[in-house]
């Protein structure tokens, strides 16, 4: 019987790592922060037709800062808060569970 213990805690500890691994604020957090370093970059050093397309703003700059901001707020929101693995159900009462 120790030997099923075992494995049932292993399954549940690789579950655990699997819901945390494709937690969706991971994706969503790192490609906001990636674009966000992109477009920030281009904004640092715009052209002189594209602030007069933009009327004088730096809107690669403020664009690419905001992404930056939430894409970070993604990542730090998943790590104070991580997901927990589904539990199992638990067998309801009068069934013959084994």
């Amino acid at each position: 019987m120790t030997d099923l213990h075992k494995e049932v805690s292993e399954l549940e500890r690789r579950s655990a790592t699997a819901a945390r691994l494709f937690d969706i604020r991971r994706i969503i957090g790192g490609l906001f922060v990636v674009y966000g370093v992109i477009v920030t970059l281009a904004g640092i050093s715009p052209s002189d037709a594209d602030l007069k397309k933009a009327e004088g703003v730096h809107i690669n700059l403020w664009t690419g800062l905001a992404m930056l901001a939430l894409g970070l707020f993604f990542l730090v929101w998943m790590k104070l808060r991580p997901t927990e693995a589904p539990a199992a159900p638990e067998p309801e009462p009068g069934s013959d569970a084994g």
